[in-house]
């Protein structure tokens, strides 16, 4: 009954008004008529005269008339059934994220609640609250060790795009390294195969590029003539180290001055996360930078149903015809 009234609607009522006249000839036809001019004792020899009065001539025509009527009046009143929703039109960003895989994304130099967390973990989690931010942004996921990997196309399926993120760990890809301009040539493909108002890369690493046919600068290059921005995010802290057992003499790889220039030379900006807040700043810092515009249009669908009232006051009308013309009232 709710979704009745949420989404039954008349469109002109205005001719509803027409009941009344119908509930005032019902109510003139309850009334009483005239008292009888010639008063009889007894009737019993009248009744052998003429043809017998039929008393079910108006009891059941005159009604369905006036159903056919009512339903006539409802007909011109064009009842609807309404649907109602937000159309929204993005202004047409494009992002991807280009997320480091490689080994030393295992470090565990994070600290959430007293406890430690590694880079991979806590990345995922910002990156997977930065997509659900915005819904109206078209995005992908490239993942990226010695080599990069399309996750995820670009698309506004985000539900998808999340299942994707969830499942990224540190065995996905076989080769080692961290192969930063790969990854953001293999981040430009995607957004360049795309016909959007702005197109942004935003790159998550913690190492320095040593693997790829493709330097970092020159994919930043390549990226800028295409019009797409880079956003670069070193993540992790000065102490931390991989193990040993990956790597012989533990160190640190963060190649900060290649990251700035990546950042410099496409138009973007460059970020150092060494703890969880300010991941998290960082974060919403780029959400600021590249605001989506969103048009909300509503958008009204209705469903005509004065075709059903038509053919309710017909059936009514002829119902009501056939009754009177099989039980004709008297003759005066």
């Amino acid at each position: 009954m709710t979704a009745f009234f949420e989404h039954f609607r008349l469109v002109h009522p205005q001719w509803l008004l027409l009941l009344l006249p119908c509930l005032l000839l019902l109510l003139l036809r309850r009334g009483r008529g005239a008292e009888a001019a010639v008063r009889f004792s007894s009737l019993s020899r009248l009744v052998s005269l003429g043809l017998p009065v039929r008393r079910t001539a108006y009891s059941l025509g005159l009604p369905l008339l006036m159903l056919a009527l009512v339903a006539a009046i409802f007909a011109m009143a064009r009842p609807v059934w309404r649907n109602e929703y937000q159309a929204k039109s993005a202004s047409g960003i494009d992002i991807v994220i280009a997320f480091d895989v490689s080994l030393s994304m295992s470090i565990d130099d994070f600290v959430r609640n007293g406890r430690t967390i590694r880079r991979l973990d806590i990345a995922k989690e910002v990156v997977r609250d930065f997509v659900r931010g915005r819904p109206d942004d078209r995005m992908g996921l490239v993942l990226f060790s010695g080599q990069p990997y399309v996750a995820s196309p670009i698309t506004l399926d985000h539900d998808w795009l999340l299942g994707r993120l969830a499942e990224v760990n540190l065995e996905m890809l076989d080769e080692p390294g961290t192969a930063i301009g790969s990854a953001l040539a293999a981040s430009g493909n995607l957004l360049n195969a795309r016909d959007s108002k702005s197109r942004i890369t935003v790159l998550v690493t913690d190492g320095a590029s040593n693997s790829g046919k493709l330097s970092p600068i020159e994919a930043a290059e390549l990226s800028a003539e295409l019009g797409i921005k880079i956003y670069t995010i070193a993540i992790g802290t000065k102490e931390g180290r991989v193990s040993g057992s990956i790597q012989t003499f533990p160190r640190q790889e963060f190649d900060l001055p290649t990251l700035q220039q990546i950042a410099d030379t496409t138009g973007g900006e460059h970020y150092w996360a060494q703890t969880v807040s300010a991941l998290e700043d960082t974060f919403r810092s780029i959400d600021q930078l590249e605001k989506t515009a969103v048009e909300s249009n509503l958008v009204i669908e209705d469903k005509e149903l004065f075709p059903w009232f038509v053919a309710v006051a017909t059936g009514f009308a002829l119902l009501g015809a056939a009754w009177l013309a099989l039980n004709p009232p008297p003759a005066p």
